[in-house]
């Protein structure tokens, strides 16, 4: 089956794009694999997550952030554009890739319960991690999350917390060792996929650790409906868009779904996410306006009639990683996106993309 899918491993403020680019393509091959061998959009969507998942370097799965009090709890959602059933998982633990159980989550919204019992559609802690071990999910202990990486962030921020805490100094007086020096508002990545399949069906989905040294217990825009992703099929344009930045803001805003609402009342995609990012999040009144706010979106709008469509990525932070990759191409392309030189991180945002066609 034709199809092409976008991938991304957080919009940051400190990113070395280098030891993101070969899972980024990993995870684009590996989609487009599975594509091909007629899978479908979500198939694809949730396989491209597992890569980043599973590599160590993004905030999400193995490599995750850890809290405040040194555990690992991971969200994810996936969101099927043709059904419209979305299925998350919050504060999970031991399950290995969060984003399988979003999905067999999302998958279970169309099936039938005893009694006229609703389907679950968020899942979380220990009630999530019961429900993988019974549908089959690969469950591990907890520490096999965390990684090396993960573990010198929160040894290094846990530190510099606690001096603040123990005294009367502000964070800013608390100077790290030198090499040590780790910017903590790089570590706010969320990784996703967007994708569509031949029959023009859309998937959207995301998967992260949270921030860095997050109260345990607490619930990212990755598993929250309208935030972290969405996705809708019509006959005119089928859209699916992934979130990533600054949570709590993006969960307030209901960032993903305003993108998508977005785009269907425009006639330009580049515009239609400008507007979007200034009106519904930049000069968000729901927003402390004297902070810098930090988001950024991948975006696959695909217009079945012409078979054809577009990928685009947008951020108010200094840098974007994204990928993506049609099922006709032989190697993927990769796109590290900065933010320009006169722009403001956090107060401004860049659109940038591109247009593809679909071979059915």
């Amino acid at each position: 089956m034709a199809g092409f899918i976008a991938v991304h491993t957080g919009a940051g403020n400190c990113i070395d794009e280098t030891k993101y680019q070969r899972v980024i393509k990993e995870a684009c091959i590996r989609a487009t694999e599975v594509l091909r061998n007629g899978g479908s959009a979500v198939d694809a969507c949730e396989a491209a997550i597992m890569r980043l998942e599973n590599c160590g370097h993004t905030n999400a799965g193995f490599g995750s952030n850890l809290c405040l009090d040194g555990s690992v709890q991971c969200d994810a959602a996936i969101m099927n554009g043709t059904t419209l059933n979305f299925g998350a998982c919050t504060n999970v633990s031991r399950v290995k890739n969060p984003i399988q159980l979003a999905r067999r989550i999302c998958d279970g919204q169309s099936e039938q319960q005893p009694l006229e019992r609703i389907p679950p559609m968020v899942l979380a802690a220990s009630g999530a991690e019961q429900y993988a071990e019974q549908i089959g999910c690969a469950m591990v202990d907890p520490n096999v999350l965390i990684s090396s990486k993960a573990k010198f962030h929160y040894n290094h921020y846990k530190s510099k917390y606690d001096m603040v805490v123990g005294s009367s100094k502000s964070v800013d007086d608390v100077v790290p060792e030198p090499g040590n020096e780790v910017e903590l508002t790089a570590a706010l990545d969320t990784v996703g996929a967007v994708c569509v399949d031949g029959a023009g069906n859309t998937a959207a989905g995301c998967s992260s650790g949270g921030i860095l040294l997050k109260v345990p217990g607490r619930v990212g825009q990755a598993a929250t409906y309208g935030a972290g992703c969405w996705a809708t099929d019509t006959d005119e344009l089928a859209i699916a868009t992934c979130t990533t930045g600054n949570g709590e803001y993006l969960m307030k805003t209901l960032l993903a779904r305003e993108i998508c609402n977005g785009a269907f009342s425009s006639d330009c995609a580049v515009t239609s996410l400008h507007k979007t990012f200034k009106q519904k999040f930049l000069d968000s009144p729901l927003l402390p306006q004297q902070q810098d706010l930090y988001a950024g979106a991948l975006t696959l709008l695909y217009y079945p009639k012409q078979n054809s469509g577009e990928v685009m990525w947008s951020h108010t932070t200094q840098s974007f990683c994204v990928g993506y990759m049609a099922t006709t191409q032989k190697v993927p392309k990769f796109v590290h996106s900065p933010l320009p030189t006169y722009s403001v991180p956090g107060r401004s945002c860049v659109v940038n993309g591109h247009n593809f066609h679909l071979r059915i």
